[in-house]
């Protein structure tokens, strides 16, 4: 099972299309935090009380196979590395939790999920939406990025010429589903083709 983690950052839909596209294959643990519902509100006008409220952007096949728990519930499985995770994915990620993942802090259910997927040794996936990166985001991200966590800012890219928002969504999310193994048909992968009359 994987385990999505969505932040109060901004970029609340790619937590979202991340959970759909994982919760087509089977059962995901998802952890929201207080601040996120406060960007479901703000950016997708949505009083986000419970994985219910995602039924605009979600199947009732997908909700039903999200195992939705309080990020203040320190007894849940993901608190315990004997808990068989898969991996785990924080998107958006806030500066401030990348900074209390990297300071190993573990008050909320979130946090102790992160470290615990780091001490077992899991895939740990952390999605910033944040700029400029301070120096100190930067050193965070550096010093994670060495112990085997992965970073992918939402940073989009344009060679696959979106045309909408949810495109440029699901280019980061595609990124996302490569890192995990999961087969996906979001983006198609890059063949050169796009470029070939330039180089002529």
């Amino acid at each position: 099972m994987f385990i999505v983690g969505i932040t109060g950052a901004s970029g609340i839909l790619y937590g979202i299309r991340l959970l759909s596209q994982l919760a087509r294959q089977g059962e995901v643990c998802l952890i929201v935090t207080s601040k996120a519902k406060l960007v479901f509100a703000h950016e997708l006008g949505i009083t986000y009380r419970n994985k219910h409220d995602l039924k605009p952007h979600l199947s009732d096949v997908e909700i039903k196979n999200v195992n939705e728990l309080s990020n203040q519930n320190l007894m849940a499985p993901p608190a315990s590395g004997t808990w068989p995770a898969k991996a785990m994915i924080v998107v958006p990620a806030t500066m401030n939790t990348v900074a209390a993942i990297h300071a190993g802090l573990s008050d909320t259910l979130l946090l102790r999920a992160a470290d615990v997927t780091m001490k077992e040794g899991r895939p740990l996936i952390l999605v910033p939406r944040e700029a400029p990166f301070s120096t100190l985001h930067l050193k965070n991200m550096m010093e994670l990025s060495q112990v085997g966590v992965r970073i992918i800012p939402a940073n989009p890219g344009f060679y696959h010429h979106p045309k909408s928002v949810e495109d440029v969504v699901d280019f980061i999310v595609a990124k996302i589903l490569d890192q995990l193994g999961v087969k996906h048909t979001l983006v198609k992968p890059w063949d050169g083709t796009g470029m070939k009359q330039i180089y002529e």
